[in-house]
């Protein structure tokens, strides 16, 4: 079981979809498991990054509305360039790095489309 998306093929484990976005937060400066909702109690109100729509989400049902989707694909697209850069040599002994990179650009991608439909991104 794990979680994928209308308008995209991108897909992860729960598990991995959980570490993908806790390396998203990480990058833009907290910790996914400090969060509400997350096991932990700072608001959502303090964190500043078009990310959070992705991040305070549920990882099993819902969906982002257009213009979330208009405003987490271009930021998701930067973390991912420099997180899992194109020309990282240690995928070849780190393929959860190519994956991440990947599929976050496939989701990225699914947003897009999901914009350009005028329809939500369905987390299924």
């Amino acid at each position: 079981m794990g979680i994928d998306f209308s308008h995209t093929t991108a897909q992860w484990s729960y598990i991995g979809f959980g570490a993908f976005r806790r390396a998203l937060a990480l990058f833009e400066g907290f910790e996914l498991d400090d969060m509400s909702g997350f096991g932990g109690d700072r608001d959502w109100a303090t964190v500043h990054t078009d990310l959070v729509p992705l991040l305070d989400h549920s990882d099993c049902d819902g969906e982002l509305a257009p213009d979330q989707c208009r405003q987490v694909a271009p930021r998701l697209r930067q973390v991912i360039d420099e997180l899992w850069p194109a020309e990282r040599a240690v995928w070849e002994i780190d393929p959860e790095a190519s994956f991440n990179r990947r599929s976050g650009l496939a989701l990225a991608d699914g947003m897009d489309a999901a914009v350009e439909a005028g329809e939500p991104l369905q987390f299924r």
